[in-house]
């Protein structure tokens, strides 16, 4: 089903925003794994709605609850349950949208898929849905960490116009990503960016921008050929995060303008293996990753829930003006930082397994 991802570690997340909770089921997690609460709790407060004056105003704890497959703090290899509640939610803020599809908002397709839809918060299409993304992505994310040495840092490039100087993103940790609120490490930027947000959430309008990542210490030889390349995994995945609209690996868009002899990347040794002198491939060569860094880029478009005026029409084809309520985000590419480290590790970690079944089978 469309609420379920991956092959060997598979993900199904459940909830819609507005629901009495959100959650994930894991299933494929090896058994004896130190995991408690406390492992998955940072990347659900790095997500959480109300962390600061530039996010929606909703006030959420996100405490995530394992309800099954661990006991005395190691996973038993049965399924992992994790659920959060949900506490500061106000299903009447959207008693005027109930009839007027939000321009741009899943609202409309919902409807007309179903013919029925969760018409507070936007059921299955808020991104309060990613809450089970998160929270498997940070299991993911530990056995990444703790058997292969896996690394991955998000952070925000751009806001609007306002892009970030290059980062150093061979050394870049998560901790130097959330040295400013917008998660942009670049301080100069950051604070422009948190201008431009401020100001637009007072007036009622909102604005995208950009999320990088870096994947490194990434075992070469992880895709699928030829439909299930590493890139492609990786660009449905991300293309899976409400309100994406573009996904870059490597050089993206950039290297169409060069040329063969400028883009290619050289192999050279590395101590005792082989790497590449320079990285527009992005970390993968014919969707396999080749052990170098993998790199990419997610575009987000400006939340569609706005509270000014909107021009617009109702489900029978009337004209209306909309004006939405409710508490939303004026920019969702600061809390986007660790969806985009969520899914990025649960593709890593499916491929993983993938290849060392693979492994095991050679003669």
């Amino acid at each position: 089903m469309s609420s379920s991802f991956g092959t060997l570690f598979q993900v199904s997340t459940f909830g819609e925003s507005h629901c009495k909770a959100v959650g994930v089921v894991i299933d494929g997690c090896p058994p004896g794994l130190a995991l408690t609460e406390k492992d998955i709790q940072p990347q659900m407060d790095r997500r959480r709605p109300g962390q600061s004056a530039l996010t929606t105003d909703r006030q959420e704890a996100d405490q995530v609850i394992i309800l099954s497959g661990t006991e005395n703090g190691k996973t038993l290899g049965t399924p992992i349950a994790l659920k959060v509640n949900n506490k500061d939610h106000r299903p009447k803020d959207y008693g005027d949208m109930r009839d007027i599809p939000r321009p741009s908002h899943a609202d409309f397709t919902y409807q007309m898929k179903y013919g029925i839809r969760a018409s507070s918060g936007g059921g299955r299409s808020s991104a309060r849905e990613t809450i089970g993304t998160v929270a498997a992505g940070a299991v993911a994310g530990k056995i990444l960490r703790e058997k292969y040495g896996v690394e991955i840092v998000a952070w925000v490039r751009s806001i609007g116009e306002i892009e970030a100087d290059p980062i150093k993103a061979t050394t870049l940790t998560r901790q130097d990503v959330d040295t400013t609120v917008v998660r942009c490490p670049d301080a100069q930027a950051a604070e422009k960016m948190a201008e431009l947000v401020g100001e637009l959430k007072e007036m009622g309008d909102s604005i995208g921008g950009v999320v990088s990542c870096i994947i490194r210490n990434v075992p070469t030889g992880l895709g699928e050929p030829t439909y299930e390349k590493l890139e492609a995994k990786l660009a449905q995945a991300m293309l899976a995060i409400p309100a994406t609209k573009g996904f870059e690996i490597g050089s993206g868009f950039a290297g169409t303008r060069l040329r063969g002899s400028q883009h290619n990347d050289p192999f050279t040794v590395k101590g005792d293996t082989i790497g590449t002198l320079t990285n527009n491939s992005g970390g993968i060569q014919g969707g396999i990753s080749n052990g170098e860094a993998i790199t990419l880029n997610i575009a987000f478009k400006p939340p569609a829930t706005i509270s000014l005026p909107q021009e617009t029409i109702d489900f029978e084809g009337n004209k209306a003006i909309l004006e939405a309520k409710g508490r939303h985000d004026p920019c969702v590419v600061p809390r986007a930082v660790p969806i985009v480290e969520g899914m990025a590790a649960l593709v890593i970690l499916d491929m993983a397994m993938r290849q060392e079944a693979r492994n095991a089978l050679r003669f």
